[in-house]
């Protein structure tokens, strides 16, 4: 662990806002160390990128910018006249309208990280989709991220072998 957050100071902006997008992926990612390009949340699929900002949103519900952001975003729905006079749906409206907004910067601070996390080594990143896999995006691709070797060493531990119903074998003596 003190290598893998020497690492991240090296290579990165801001190691603790990377280190959870790492380990994010690294509770999400299955056995091989994969995650992507879809993770199922309440049973639908969603976009690895998109369930990443919406797993760090909380981070910053009580900065002040994002509570300016929802009165600037109420403010500008009254102003263009789509603010419901309901206060419980004008309410709903203005959080799904902040929520986009959230995400839609979120991303760009998620693909950032995980940038980061290329470069100092913890993360290889490829796009799967449309034709073949490609390292870059384009074409209907949608990123896939996998954890490296040292990196799922650190942050994954070994699981626990899988138990089946089968009797245990135990060796027989000949008569």
């Amino acid at each position: 662990m003190p290598g893998l957050l020497e690492a991240l100071a090296r290579n990165s902006s801001r190691p603790r806002y990377a280190f959870m997008v790492l380990n994010l992926i690294a509770e999400a990612a299955g056995p091989d160390g994969r995650l992507g390009p879809f993770v199922r949340r309440e049973g639908e699929p969603i976009m690895v990128r998109d369930w990443l900002c919406d797993a760090m949103a909380p981070m910053a519900d009580r900065d002040p910018r994002r509570l300016a952001l929802f009165a600037r975003v109420r403010e500008e729905m009254a102003e263009n006249g789509v603010l419901d006079p309901d206060p419980v749906a004008a309410e709903r409206a203005v959080e799904a309208e902040v929520r986009a907004r959230v995400r839609s910067s979120g991303k760009t601070n998620i693909s950032r990280a995980v940038t980061e996390l290329v470069k100092a080594g913890m993360i290889k990143r490829h796009y799967q989709g449309y034709c073949v896999d490609h390292e870059n995006r384009g074409a209907m691709r949608q990123v896939v991220y996998t954890l490296t070797p040292a990196a799922r060493r650190v942050l994954q531990p070994a699981r626990p072998p899988i138990h089946t119903n089968a009797r245990p074998r135990q060796a027989s003596l000949p008569f």
